[in-house]
């Protein structure tokens, strides 16, 4: 029987009473489980529930900047670049500065615009760079949504990271945190992730992941085995958010890192200039960025970049060699 509808699916509920599934579960509930579930029975799943959601496998596309101009149109050299990906993005230097420190610094005259523009151009072969060179991943993985301005109206960055080398595994921006962005940006964090292993997914309250969680583990969608654990809150008040607890810390410290990264911005005049930044800042925080925890490494170390001893060099050699990839999804 139809129960409700979302934006993402239809649910529908069997009320039969008599049916096996609710009487077994019934059974199972303890004393004050029982006692409360007389008080309060909608806080208890007791009847077969089933979800028909309206998007499918296809439409899990996961948010990719545009290619503004070639990157071949650009008038200046690769070391130029460089140095404006070094301030504006290494650095999270706004654009209207980093055009100042190259004008008065080194004697380069160019506009914001232009630094803005070179982003964007440089920003899709980053993330063919990004996908090519993520590698495998942890069977732990932290995800979370924060909001950014564009256009004025606020959007969401879901991004997800590794527990063990601190990668991250995803990043995707959309316009709501409802079910379809959150299966986007899980999928695509498990995407490099081994089969055969049974993957732990820690998130915060948001039923989304529930439902994003309960889309991909249908078999026809995948052969990964997700489970999730969701901390709730500030405190811990149960087991599960007891022990996750310092998954759900390593995803918000990078909500703050991000946050530092994207501030200088102040906000977005497209779509396109959001999904470019985050698209930088993943290139920069997973090949470029040391971390103390990792002693003073990148959390994915390429082998062409470790005898590089400065980050402008290693970012035109990062360009260089994401200018041969062929274009990925």
């Amino acid at each position: 029987m139809f129960y409700k509808e979302r934006d993402s699916f239809s649910v529908y509920k069997c009320f039969n009473k008599n049916c096996s599934l609710y009487i077994s579960n019934k059974k199972k509930l303890n004393f004050s489980e029982k006692m409360l579930f007389s008080v309060k029975p909608f806080e208890f799943k007791l009847h077969y529930i089933f979800r028909e959601y309206h998007f499918s496998e296809h439409q899990l596309v996961h948010s990719a900047p545009n290619s503004t101009a070639p990157i071949t149109q650009i008038r200046n050299s690769l070391n130029t670049l460089a140095l404006i990906l070094t301030f504006h993005v290494s650095f999270a230097i706004s654009a209207r500065k980093t055009a100042y420190i190259l004008r008065e610094v080194f004697k380069l005259k160019l506009s914001y615009q232009s630094v803005l523009n070179y982003c964007e151009m440089t920003a899709y072969h980053c993330h063919n760079f990004n996908l090519a060179f993520k590698g495998p991943v942890d069977n732990t993985l932290a995800g979370d949504e924060t909001y950014i301005k564009i256009s004025g109206k606020r959007a969401y960055t879901f991004l997800f990271i590794s527990s063990k080398n601190l990668k991250i595994t995803a990043n995707h921006i959309a316009s709501s945190r409802d079910t379809l962005p959150a299966t986007i940006a899980i999928k695509e964090s498990i995407r490099t992730a081994d089969p055969k292993d049974s993957m732990t997914i820690v998130t915060d309250g948001n039923p989304s992941y529930q439902d994003a969680v309960h889309f991909l583990n249908k078999p026809e969608n995948g052969n990964h085995q997700l489970n999730l654990k969701q901390v709730i809150g500030l405190q811990n008040l149960d087991k599960v958010s007891e022990e996750f607890r310092p998954f759900k810390q390593l995803i918000e410290r990078l909500n703050r890192t991000y946050k530092f990264h994207v501030r200088p911005a102040v906000g977005f005049a497209s779509i396109n200039g959001a999904i470019a930044l985050t698209t930088l800042f993943v290139t920069h925080y997973n090949f470029l960025r040391p971390h103390m925890s990792l002693n003073y490494n990148v959390p994915v170390p390429l082998d062409f970049l470790k005898n590089i001893d400065t980050l402008p060099n290693r970012w035109a050699k990062l360009i260089s060699t994401a200018l041969q990839l062929p274009a990925l999804a």
